[in-house]
């Protein structure tokens, strides 16, 4: 990776983490259009996932000082705000987490199935946003545990590629009725522990495969370059996307998503495939039959048949 593909692929990173046009689906537009193989390397993956991690401290740090303030703060009876702001948090986070444990292996299954899934998903992020906009539910003042728990889902079901992880929570919390500023200052600071647990993560995966596995075929400039690329970007688009949401103007996003989702499946059917990644580490048929198998059997079915009823 060149310093020219770090900055690219950093300035993407950082742009779609927050921006309601799914990340991981615009990588890998990237990568099958470009060729630029960023989500192949854990060290520059766990780089610009932490400057985005950065972008969120340096953007909502005084909401992260009240939450740390009060947290250790048991004076008088029950829970204070921050107590409960954050009991929010950690309830958001139960459902990605059970995705993330037991489904890593099957959702990097549809990482590797192609464009087709990326379109799909990205009509499914433009449909979400268009019925947020239009949706007039009774307005609520704080985010209750139930809610929390329901954002906390779409976040697991974002881990697909082309369904926006910021989109889909913002967009449900929206139809719940909960307050605009609130809502996205919460879409970002529940994102932070998964973030940093896919770090913590990819860093044990690299030492297990060995340092120089892990940071093959990149240097140290493209890796800063990467990493302040995200980290700047993802700044501008906190801030711009919580005074988007403020204003209410997430329909323009679901219009950008309805024409990449319509282009991807338009290039699809005229290529005449399933608009395979070339970049996606391709899994071999007799992997994906036997994964398939695996994973019919986790649920009582024994013959694999059973998948394409």
């Amino acid at each position: 990776m060149d310093v020219i593909d770090a900055l690219l692929m950093g300035l993407l990173q950082g742009l779609t983490e927050y921006l309601p046009v799914s990340s991981s689906g615009h990588l890998a537009i990237a990568s099958h259009f470009f060729g630029i193989e960023g989500e192949a390397n854990l060290t520059f993956t766990v780089a610009v996932h932490v400057a985005t991690v950065f972008s969120t401290l340096v953007i909502l740090w005084k909401d992260i000082v009240w939450i740390f303030k009060g947290l250790f703060d048991f004076k008088g009876p029950g829970m204070n705000e921050s107590q409960r702001y954050a009991l929010n948090i950690l309830v958001s986070m139960i459902p990605v987490g059970i995705v993330g444990v037991f489904f890593k292996d099957y959702v990097e299954m549809i990482f590797g199935s192609g464009l087709l899934i990326v379109g799909i998903c990205l009509l499914l992020t433009a449909l979400l946003l268009t019925f947020s906009y239009y949706a007039r539910p009774r307005q609520k003042e704080n985010i209750s545990l139930r809610d929390a728990f329901i954002i906390g889902l779409s976040q697991a079901c974002a881990v697909l590629p082309g369904l926006s992880r910021s989109g889909t929570t913002i967009a449900t919390g929206l139809l719940l009725g909960n307050n605009k500023a609130k809502l996205a200052q919460f879409s970002f600071l529940m994102v932070m522990p998964p973030i940093l647990g896919e770090a913590i993560l990819d860093v044990a995966k690299g030492v297990t495969h060995g340092v120089e596995a892990a940071s093959a075929g990149i240097g140290m400039w493209p890796l800063a370059v990467g990493f302040v690329a995200a980290f700047v970007s993802g700044c501008l688009a906190c801030k711009w996307m919580i005074n988007i949401v403020k204003k209410g103007k997430l329909v323009y996003f679901a219009v950008y998503c309805a024409v990449v989702g319509v282009a991807l499946r338009v290039d699809v059917v005229r290529v005449g495939g399933q608009g395979t990644l070339p970049v996606v580490q391709k899994v071999r048929s007799e992997e994906i039959e036997s994964g398939a198998r695996r994973y019919a059997r986790s649920f009582g079915y024994r013959s694999p048949a059973c998948l394409y009823r």
